[in-house]
């Protein structure tokens, strides 16, 4: 197949490739808007080193390893951060993405294969916590608030479930009715529509279940979504993403809590959880919604690391001294 130079500059076919991205790939809303987040930065860094109507035959290797020092040593987040390995690999891969895109296209472009990512330590992957360190996050909320019940709820599912952020804001109050039936030892299961609009089973405990119950019973509105911004006066109210990246984040520093804590980092905990106590890396998959076994198992990385850990420390063998 013959390729032709595209007159038009890499910047105009950003839209373009969204619209692909939702019609031809079925990519959900929030990777639209993550992959329309990271090129934005990366017309930014087209604009700062005057070249914004760069055309896709006019990328090359050099332009590559230039924004890929741009992210790694200048840019710096709204809270003064430089992006860490994982997240310049977001950028990149996004940027990988349009390539790909423009190449189908039959445009003369720059391979994606060119685009190399930051290497990363397995270990630095995946964050996780203690159950305990869950425990103390659940008990510092003030559920005597209405705030404090939705945001305590919310956690409480998280960790239920293992769902993914994107997930659990666009559930609806109406998926819950089957919890009328007030079976305080049963697990519900519920179908979503999740990652790339598959649809998956989640599971809820018995817990869980309670909690939603009591936050449901608070709720007098007619609402469609299940989790609401109190403070919002718009027509939905839907709770955002980020709101609950922040509520997360606050409560994980008023429980003491050391590292940074995300709504990943709950799912990652469950599925930490589910392997440390003997579940199978199949139904570990299924249960997270992963299309391929490869991206669960980056997760016995860091239990077989656990297990190593735990050898080396209480192990006999290791106290035996050599001849």
């Amino acid at each position: 197949m013959s390729t032709h130079k595209s007159t038009t500059p890499l910047k105009d076919h950003i839209i373009p490739f969204l619209d692909y991205c939702e019609i031809e790939k079925g990519l959900s809303n929030n990777t639209q808007r993550n992959y329309q987040q990271y090129l934005n930065l990366f017309v930014r860094w087209l604009k700062e080193t005057n070249q914004p109507n760069l055309k896709p035959h006019e990328l090359t290797t050099e332009h590559i390893w230039n924004y890929r020092l741009y992210i790694a040593r200048t840019y710096k987040t709204n809270r003064g951060e430089y992006l860490s390995k994982k997240s310049q690999n977001y950028y990149l891969i996004a940027l990988r993405a349009l390539l790909s895109y423009l190449a189908e296209r039959d445009m003369e472009t720059l391979p994606s294969s060119k685009v190399k990512l930051a290497k990363q330590k397995n270990e630095e992957t995946i964050s996780f916590l203690d159950v305990r360190d869950i425990e103390a996050m659940l008990k510092v909320v003030d559920v005597e608030k209405k705030n404090g019940l939705r945001d305590r709820t919310i956690m409480e599912l998280f960790f239920s479930s293992g769902m993914r952020i994107s997930e659990l804001t666009a559930l609806d109050i109406d998926q819950f009715t089957m919890l009328k039936d007030n079976d305080t030892k049963r697990t519900y299961e519920l179908s979503i529509v999740g990652k790339g609009k598959h649809i998956r089973t989640i599971f809820i405990s018995p817990r869980a279940a309670s909690w939603l119950r009591k936050y449901i019973k608070t709720r007098h509105d007619v609402f469609k979504p299940l989790f609401i911004n109190y403070r919002s006066k718009g027509d939905d109210r839907r709770l955002t993403p980020r709101s609950i990246q922040l509520m997360i984040s606050k409560v994980a520093r008023l429980a003491g809590v050391s590292k940074k804590v995300t709504p990943h980092t709950l799912r990652h905990t469950y599925a930490t959880d589910l392997l440390d106590h003997g579940a199978d890396l199949r139904s570990v998959q299924e249960l997270l919604g992963h299309k391929n076994v490869a991206t669960t198992q980056i997760y016995t990385h860091v239990t077989n690391k656990r297990l190593r850990d735990i050898h080396e420390k209480f192990h006999g063998g290791n106290d035996i001294k050599k001849d």
